[in-house]
Order: structure tokens, then sequence, then C-alpha cells
């Protein structure tokens, strides 16, 4: 099941998604997703965000090879952002990318998970669009605030879906659009660092909670975003994700 909130009518529902795609209110009505707005399928915890866990994304920017433990960041809830939104791309900026991927939701207070018992602990995914800005970047092993932190520059949803629905999460097709052209084309098994590996890693050291959010990375085919793209994510069988690129005019216009 995929399952969503938005507001609708002034009020903010619980929705899912109907057989033939449309938005399923509460009281059984289907409505288009244009109909309603969009927030984040669910209130998260702790975000954990990997860098460099493709190999092909990480020679990409330069990287000779991506790391041998996880390179892992966290985010503030300012950062999150819905379906259908916009995100600010400062105006001193030279080079910002999307980076589709997807987002593993822990559904269990855990500590000290084997690998083998990690999908136990996962109540289900989400697509994400984890923009960064190139220049502010000082170190690929020290991501900082800006590059990653900026308020509204990492949508998510417009889904949550449930664990059970998707029979092999390492295994699932993520694709990018800019203005309809196909940029992104990877797959999940080409992780350097497995769901299982990351979940192990994490709890190892510290407790994950119910909500807690980890995004896994993006494949290679990243580019710049200009004010005014249509940016598309998506992630086979959890979701597309539709976002927009603003400038301060545009932002002031959707407002």
């Amino acid at each position: 099941m995929k399952y969503g909130r938005v507001i609708f009518e002034g009020q903010t529902l619980k929705v899912t998604e109907a057989a033939d795609g449309t938005v399923q209110l509460p009281d059984g009505r289907t409505v288009a997703e244009t109909d309603v707005q969009w927030l984040t399928p669910m209130e998260f915890g702790t975000i954990f965000a990997l860098g460099l866990n493709y190999a092909d994304h990480a020679k990409e920017i330069a990287f000779n090879k991506a790391p041998e433990e996880p390179l892992v960041f966290l985010k503030g809830p300012n950062a999150l952002n819905a379906h259908r939104s916009y995100t600010r791309r400062p105006s001193d900026v030279t080079y910002m990318h999307f980076e589709c991927e997807l987002g593993v939701v822990i559904g269990k207070t855990c500590r000290n998970v084997a690998k083998e018992d990690a999908y136990s602990v996962v109540s289900g995914y989400v697509t994400a669009n984890d923009y960064a800005i190139r220049d502010y970047l000082e170190n690929f092993y020290r991501p900082n605030l800006r590059v990653k932190n900026r308020d509204g520059a990492t949508p998510v949803g417009p889904w949550f879906v449930d664990a059970a629905d998707i029979a092999d999460p390492m295994n699932l097709r993520l694709r990018s659009w800019v203005n309809g052209e196909l940029k992104q084309d990877g797959n999940t098994g080409d992780m350097v660092h497995s769901i299982p590996s990351l979940i192990a890693h994490l709890s190892s050291f510290m407790t994950l909670n119910p909500g807690d959010l980890i995004l896994t990375g993006t494949p290679d085919g990243v580019a710049d975003s200009k004010v005014g793209d249509e940016i598309v994510t998506e992630i086979e069988g959890v979701g597309r994700l539709v976002n927009f690129m603003g400038g301060d005019e545009l932002l002031a216009q959707a407002q």
C-alpha cells in the first residue's frame, strides 16, 4: 500500500494511492494529484544521508573510488520538502544538481542489528531528491551544512510504500528527468554499501528509532538544475516525485 499526506479543502488528510493512480481521500473520493497540496508522506525522525554510495557517481564527481566505510552525514528537518514543491536555487551558485535516492524508513527501535536481520526493522520506502550545491562543498568527506541542509532542498514523496510491497529493494530502477529529458538511469543494486550493511553499521553505534530515514545515495547522471526546471525523480515501485527549481521571484509567485 502507498500512503501519503495532503492538504485538501483546508484539512490535513492521510491518503492512499487509488488503483488508477489518483489520490484516494479518507471518505473514498478520488482526486487528481494536482488537486491537493502535498506534504511529506510522514513525519521523520533522524535523517541520515549517504555520500558517494554509488561507485559510478563517485567517479563522475572526480573521486577515484567510493569510501570503504559508509560516508554518512545528518540532515535537519528544515531540509525536507514535498511532492510538487519548489526548491530555491540561490542566485550566487553556479552548479546545483538533483540526486534521485531511495529512502529507507526504520520501523522499530533497534540497536546492533545484524545484516541478516536488517529488513525486519524496515517499515517502508520513499523516493527522495537530495539536491546538492557543489559550489559550497569544502571536502567530500566533510559535506558541510550549506551543501546539504538548505531549507526545502530535499523533496520526499509523494508516497510511503510498505516494505512488504517491495520484493527486492536492492534491485530497483532509479531515474531522473529534467524538463522531460532523461538524465539518470541506475539501479539500487549498484550501491557500494547495501541497505542491510547501512542498517548494521548505523545501529552498531547508535539506536535507530521508528521514523528515522536513511537516504542511500545516488547513481551517476547528475546535472545542473536551472531556475524554472521541472525535476522528476522516480524509483520503481516506490513513486514518482516532481519538484520545481525556483529563484526568489518564482518562489514568491508560488506562495
